[in-house]
C-alpha cells in the first residue's frame, strides 16, 4: 500500500459521483471538473489505497466490492459534513440544534405549522427541517444520517432504530363526490370488486387494506394506475379517474373541502398506528429524542395529524 494520507473529501465526492452517474464524463460534469481531471483523481485514489476501485465495462465504471462500501460510507460522510456546516451557519440565529424530519410515503404537511408553534414554545433553541426528499426510502436515509426522525407506520421496527408511538389512524377508501358508493359509511370488498383503484405501492402490507380486505374477502378492485405521490393520487380521484386508500390524516383536508368521499374501510374499518422512528443511538438523550417526545406529547393533544 502506498505511504502517505488515504482518502480526503474530494475522493469521496469522486465515488459518490461515479455511484450516482456511473460515467467518467457525467460524473465529471456533475462535479465541476473535467473527466480527465476525474480520472486522474481516480488513479491517485488507487494508488493511495493499493487497490482497484472501478472497472471498465461498455464505456461506463462498474463499481468494486470496495468502491461500493466506500459510496455507501461517502454518503454517510458528506451529509454529515453539510448538516454540520448548516448548523454552523444557524449559530448566530439562536438555533443550537437542527432536527430533520421526513414522513413516510406522504407529502401531506397541513399539521406542520401547528406543530413548530408547539415546539418553539417548548424547545425554543431547535429548528426543525423537513426533508421531503426521501419519503421513498426513508428507513436507509434514516441510517445514512440524511433524516433524524421519520413520521412512519405499521408495527414492524428496523433493526438498529427506536420508536416513539405517536397516533392511530384509520385508513379511508376515497372516491370522487359524485362516485355511487359516496353515500356509504363504510365500504367492502364486493363493493369495489371490478372499480378503478390507483395505488401508490403494488407490495401488499399485513395490516392494510389489501391482506385486510380484499384478500380474505376474494374480492378485488381493478388495478388502473401506480402513482408513487399520495398527494397526486387524491387529485386523480378528485378528477373522477379512480378510487384509492390512503390514510385519513392525510386525506382528511380535501374531504373537509368536499373534493373527495372518505370510507371506512370495511365495516371495523382498519386501524394503522404511527410512530416516529430515530437511529438508536439516538434514543436515550438529545435533541433528537426531544422532538420526537414532543411530538407525540403535540399529536395526542390534537388527536394524531389530522
Amino acid at each position: 500500500m502506498a505511504d502517505g494520507p488515504f482518502l480526503d473529501l474530494r475522493h469521496l465526492k469522486m465515488i459518490r459521483a461515479i455511484a450516482e452517474h456511473g460515467r467518467v464524463s457525467d460524473a465529471a460534469e456533475a462535479l465541476g471538473v473535467t473527466s480527465s481531471a476525474l480520472s486522474h483523481r481516480i488513479k491517485e485514489a488507487e494508488r493511495r489505497l493499493g487497490l482497484v476501485l472501478f472497472t471498465r465495462m461498455h464505456k461506463r465504471l462498474r463499481m468494486t466490492p470496495a468502491a461500493e462500501y466506500l459510496a455507501e460510507l461517502a454518503e454517510r460522510v458528506l451529509a454529515e459534513m453539510n448538516r454540520a456546516e448548516r448548523d454552523v451557519q444557524r449559530m448566530d440565529l439562536g438555533v443550537e440544534h437542527v432536527v430533520r424530519i421526513a414522513v413516510e410515503a406522504y407529502s401531506s404537511y397541513h399539521w406542520l405549522p401547528g406543530f413548530t408553534k408547539y415546539l418553539r414554545a417548548h424547545l425554543p433553541g431547535i429548528e426543525l427541517q423537513v426533508m421531503a426528499s426521501v419519503t421513498r426510502e426513508p428507513v436507509r436515509a434514516l441510517t445514512n444520517r440524511h433524516v433524524d426522525i421519520i413520521v412512519t407506520s405499521g408495527e414492524a421496527i428496523p433493526i438498529g432504530t427506536h420508536q416513539i408511538p405517536l397516533f392511530k389512524d384509520e385508513l379511508m377508501f376515497i372516491f370522487p363526490p359524485d362516485h355511487p358508493l359516496a353515500s356509504r359509511a363504510f365500504v367492502e370488498g364486493e363493493d369495489i370488486e371490478g372499480e378503478d383503484f390507483i395505488t401508490y405501492t403494488l407490495t401488499p402490507e399485513p395490516d392494510r387494506e389489501f391482506a385486510r380486505l380484499f384478500r380474505p374477502s376474494g374480492r378485488y378492485p381493478r388495478w388502473t394506475a401506480t402513482v408513487e405521490l399520495p398527494e397526486a393520487i387524491v387529485e386523480l380521484v378528485a378528477a373522477g379517474q379512480g378510487s384509492s386508500v390512503l390514510a385519513g390524516w392525510a386525506v382528511r383536508p380535501a374531504i373537509t373541502a368536499g373534493r373527495i368521499f372518505g370510507a371506512r374501510v370495511g365495516k371495523e374499518g382498519i386501524e394503522v398506528p404511527w410512530h416516529a422512528l430515530m437511529r438508536s443511538e439516538d434514543s436515550t438523550s438529545g435533541p433528537i429524542l426531544e422532538v420526537g417526545q414532543v411530538l407525540a406529547k403535540w399529536s395526542a393533544l390534537n388527536g394524531g395529524f389530522g
